[in-house]
């Protein structure tokens, strides 16, 4: 629907790739094609390819079109869910006595899918700290088909080298899949370091509104692209028009977003570091960070998210989570709006009791793009 190639800078493309005016009335926004199928030109005499909206329809391609321009990959695929995303890597990749390498530290949901629905259909998965090349190569086995990340990891902000790990899974023969929602594409490009598929739940930076669910995956390779594709639509937990329409529209502005996450969450963490109430911090931009260096020199900046532990245990980051008054509790990230939750009892409530539990002490901040001061001092009202 328009031509990817139409300049290398990352803000004109998030704009202008997938994003062609309407032919019919020069609407420059794409039409919503809110629509089940599509009248045949002859029987098998597919208009523009349409036949069927779970197949394909004209608004998710134009997501999908956009998302493989911005990441630099050869197709991209738009789904209801970044779990639905991941549950359709997973069964196209793997096969009932496969093996993948998962970090210690990763979304709640995503170990959810690994240990209580992949796992029961044959597929074994061992846990690896993969800010430690060796450490994954030691858990890789001859039956090890994929390596998955999250770099920065979610809750704990841990970095993952992508470059040293593709050289590991490339050696062993397995793929090495990047998830990216805590940087997106403007902060960092997986597939560019040597990843093989990128995922992205599109409900967090990329809509960037909270107000829209979305997943995607966008591969390197065109012949695995066109696996995916093929799972998509037998699986068919596919992106609606609509959402597609609104991660699109959030897409256009993630550039001067996450400019704005990233400096509000620096001045964020910062203070936080100063606070007699704070024992510890975690953000990647920090210089005591042990993934400093590797985020500095794989990622633009080092975006929204920023944890810290809460001095008093688990009672103190509850009581934290609960004073707050411009951040607002509650699940999700990488919206507008600054978020605070309790890991532990929210988003990673399914990791207690594995080698993924969370610190009881621990609070996640989303940090949005309000004023920084209100968000400070917020921060230090609720810490007391």
């Amino acid at each position: 629907m328009s031509d990817r190639h139409i300049s290398q800078h990352f803000e004109t493309v998030a704009i202008h790739a997938g994003n062609t005016a309407d032919p019919l009335t020069g609407a420059v926004v794409p039409p919503i094609y809110q629509v089940s199928t599509y009248k045949q030109d002859g029987v098998g005499g597919l208009r523009g390819g349409y036949e069927y909206s779970r197949s394909a329809n004209p608004t998710r391609t134009a997501l999908e079109e956009n998302l493989a321009a911005l990441e630099g990959g050869r197709r991209g695929l738009a789904f209801a869910s970044g779990l639905a995303a991941e549950d359709c890597l997973l069964r196209t990749l793997l096969a009932p006595g496969d093996h993948v390498v998962i970090p210690n530290d990763a979304y709640g949901g995503t170990f959810r899918l690994f240990a209580k629905v992949v796992s029961r259909w044959g597929v074994e998965w061992s846990v690896a700290d993969t800010s430690d090349p060796a450490a994954v190569r030691a858990a890789i086995t001859p039956k090890t088909k994929a390596v998955w990340v999250e770099t920065p990891s979610n809750p704990l902000l841990g970095i993952t080298d992508i470059a040293a790990l593709s050289h590991v899974a490339r050696e062993a023969g397995a793929k090495l899949v990047v998830d990216n929602t805590f940087a997106s594409p403007y902060l960092q490009q997986p597939l560019a370091l040597g990843a093989d598929v990128v995922v992205h739940s599109l409900t967090k930076y990329m809509g960037g509104h909270s107000d829209v669910v979305g997943g995607a995956l966008v591969v390197a390779d065109q012949a695995l692209g066109e696996e995916l594709a093929y799972h998509q639509n037998a699986m068919g937990a596919v992106a609606g028009p609509m959402d597609a329409w609104l991660v699109l529209r959030g897409i256009k502005t993630l550039a001067v977003r996450m400019d704005r996450h990233s400096e509000n969450a620096v001045k964020v963490a910062e203070m936080l570091t100063r606070h007699a109430r704070v024992t510890r911090v975690l953000y990647p931009g920090l210089p005591e960070h042990p993934g400093h260096e590797t985020a500095a020199k794989q990622m633009r900046s080092f975006g929204g998210m920023v944890s810290f532990q809460a001095e008093g245990g688990e009672e103190a980051a509850v009581e934290v989570c609960n004073r707050a008054k411009v951040f607002t509790l509650g699940e999700s990230l990488g919206g507008v709006e600054s978020l605070i939750e309790h890991p532990g009892r929210m988003t990673h409530a399914s990791v207690a009791g594995s080698l993924l539990e969370v610190p009881a002490d621990l609070v996640r901040l989303s940090v949005g793009i309000e004023n920084v001061d209100d968000l400070l001092e917020d921060l230090k009202q609720a810490l007391g």
